[in-house]
């Protein structure tokens, strides 16, 4: 995980020391949707990790909305990079 998330920070990244920015922040909620989609293939009855998609997804939202709101251009980028949209 930690080398998906360093991988995923430097491929969104604004400058050299960035981890926090709206973007980043996307791709590593992205990340963690995808390995619970994963998680529930395998665990059909696991109701309490349903609970933290949730909380992701919504989350990822709220973020994609903002991006969109302040900066479109970074907005339509994270959707390319990320496939999120087609």
């Amino acid at each position: 995980m930690k080398k998906d998330k360093k991988k995923i920070i430097d491929s969104l990244k604004i400058n050299s020391k960035d981890v926090g920015s709206s973007e980043v922040q996307i791709g590593i909620l992205s990340k963690k949707i995808q390995d619970l989609a994963e998680h529930f293939k395998k665990n059909k009855n696991d109701k309490h990790s349903t609970r933290g998609l949730l909380f992701a997804v919504n989350k990822r939202k709220r973020l994609l909305d903002y991006l969109k709101s302040n900066n479109l251009e970074s907005y339509k980028n994270v959707l390319a990079k990320l496939n999120l949209r087609k």
